[in-house]
């Protein structure tokens, strides 16, 4: 497991206005976001699933590797130094790609770009922007993974991948990629039957990782996304502030998901342990995570030792909450419970907290958590909490939110 060097990287995340999250990788400093249905605001390929996979430029259909017998020992490493896994500057081979130039009026302070083009992947909503920045010693990139929903297909939200050589102007694909520079839409909900994430796909998070599990040249991106099937959530009624796919007033259930690709394009899916593809399971009847698992954050702590953040609804308690998992490779995963539930009455998050979003100061120092809190109205604001080792023990900075949504947005 060698650590991929050539160029720092950062990540930088954005604030969005709508339903879904935020996310950065574990040495960057952000916040998370709301996911807007109608544009992403900046503030100032169905791929078959496997176990152990091998990549080679991306390939979409991996080999299988069936000797498990150290799945136990695997461990990952983060690429703490990597370079853009796909060299060339990117361009879209697509003669419909919309690149995003100027800003129409004042209006639209902090858009970065509206929705998608007449009849294009991303034309009906657009959301959960999950952004890299990658420095170069000539260059600057950007990519950004989000959700997009197209006309023709109201149902159900894809992942799709835009670049940008300065964070505020984008260039985008109408449709699926073709090529390795390619940009527009990567990846689809799940074609097989008995899958976890046939009905919408979300990004979580994008990580670049090295590990014995994968076989390729350098490290590659790791996507933790949000996967929804038709199966509806046991939940009565849906809670305040509850945003899920369909907009119907039901709740799908969901749960987490991996995809690995050298060059953030050309996916293949990882199945986990659970029957359905996915990383785990719901909790059991009366836990408090029993209803759906959403908007999974991954920090690498240290070699061996990764955690995954998420949120879901406590029907004990009425609240959201945020719970984490830990794991040694970064695919099978152990739910260690609830670290934040609802706040005082009153307060930004009485509701409750999600979408969480975690960062390690440098040098092993404490955990930051922004989070989204959910007051008695179902608004949101940003709030944050610190603990010292990431687990258990997390304090909320003050009473109050440290940012709320600015009125001027129409959302």
């Amino acid at each position: 497991m060698d650590t991929a060097s050539a160029t720092t990287m950062k990540a930088l995340n954005f604030l969005a206005t709508s339903t879904t999250q935020r996310s950065t990788d574990f040495t960057s400093q952000t916040l998370p976001t709301k996911s807007n249905s109608h544009s992403l605001h900046l503030q100032s390929s169905n791929t078959r699933r496997s176990r152990a996979i091998s990549l080679s430029r991306c390939s979409t259909k991996p080999d299988t590797d069936t000797n498990n017998q150290k799945d136990q020992n695997s461990t990952v490493e983060p690429n703490l130094n990597p370079k853009p896994l796909n060299p060339s500057p990117p361009t879209s081979v697509d003669p419909l790609s919309t690149p995003i130039s100027s800003f129409p009026s004042s209006s639209t302070k902090g858009l970065v770009f509206d929705l998608g083009v007449e009849n294009s992947w991303d034309g009906a909503e657009i959301g959960s922007p999950v952004v890299k920045r990658f420095l170069g010693d000539e260059e600057e990139r950007w990519y950004m993974w989000y959700h997009g929903r197209s006309d023709s297909n109201p149902g159900s939200d894809s992942i799709g991948l835009t670049v940008s050589s300065n964070g505020v102007h984008w260039n985008r694909g109408r449709g699926a990629v073709q090529s390795s520079q390619d940009v527009g839409l990567v990846m689809s909900s799940g074609k097989d039957w008995w899958a976890f994430d046939t009905l919408s796909i979300r990004p979580s998070e994008v990580v670049v990782m090295s590990s014995s599990k994968v076989r390729a040249s350098s490290a590659v991106y790791w996507l933790y996304y949000t996967g929804y099937s038709p199966e509806k959530a046991e939940i009565s009624e849906v809670p305040i502030g509850l945003e899920n796919p369909e907009r119907s007033g039901e709740v799908f259930k969901s749960l987490p998901g991996l995809a690995i690709s050298q060059d953030g394009r050309h996916w293949a899916r990882i199945e986990g342990e659970h029957h359905s593809g996915a990383l785990f399971d719901v909790g059991l009847e009366k836990e408090w995570d029993s209803s759906f698992i959403a908007g999974s954050h991954v920090v690498f702590h240290k070699r061996g030792d990764l955690r995954m953040y998420y949120h879901s609804f406590d029907l004990e308690s009425g609240h959201y909450g945020i719970g984490i998992a830990r794991s040694r490779d970064g695919m099978k995963w152990i739910k260690m419970g609830k670290i934040i539930g609802g706040g005082s009455n009153g307060e930004f998050d009485e509701l409750g907290a999600m979408n969480p979003c975690v960062v390690r100061k440098r040098g092993g120092g404490e955990y930051l958590m922004a989070y989204e809190g959910v007051d008695g109205n179902g608004g949101r604001s940003i709030g944050l909490a610190i603990s010292r080792d990431g687990l258990k023990e997390w304090t909320r900075c003050g009473d109050a939110a440290v940012l709320k949504r600015w009125e001027g947005f129409h959302l």
